[in-house]
């Protein structure tokens, strides 16, 4: 048996407010840690969670603004991030330009455990 699995085609997560999604490793293929390419347009952002797991950024193009426990964040590209669980984060993309990032999650994201706050 082999002890690796390169993956070919992620599962693209569907989504409404324009951000891509591309979930390499994760809940989707039984992996204990998320690791997801991600696009979010200009002027994106998404409401405040307060997640049951440690998410790392790391910034490829553009910049990303997080509003960590009343902290404002900007990352630019070169630059990554550890978000401790527990944390009240809001991520946004004020700016003009997309921002791609990659965002590695432990555990695996999932819905369950975002904490998503009504808008």
């Amino acid at each position: 048996m082999k002890k690796y699995k390169v993956q070919k085609s992620p599962f693209v997560v569907p989504t409404t407010d324009g951000k891509l999604i591309e979930e390499h490793f994760g809940l989707s293929n039984q992996c204990e840690l998320s690791i997801a390419h991600m696009i979010a347009p200009p002027k994106w952002s998404e409401p405040f969670q307060t997640p049951d797991f440690d998410e790392y950024t790391y910034i490829i193009k553009g910049k990303k603004q997080l509003n960590i426990d009343g902290d404002i964040v900007v990352l630019e590209a070169g630059q990554s991030i550890k978000i401790e669980k527990g944390a009240r984060v809001r991520y946004s993309n004020p700016f003009d330009e997309a921002c791609e990032y990659l965002a590695v999650c432990l555990p695996a994201f999932s819905v369950n455990l975002v904490n998503r706050e009504e808008t």
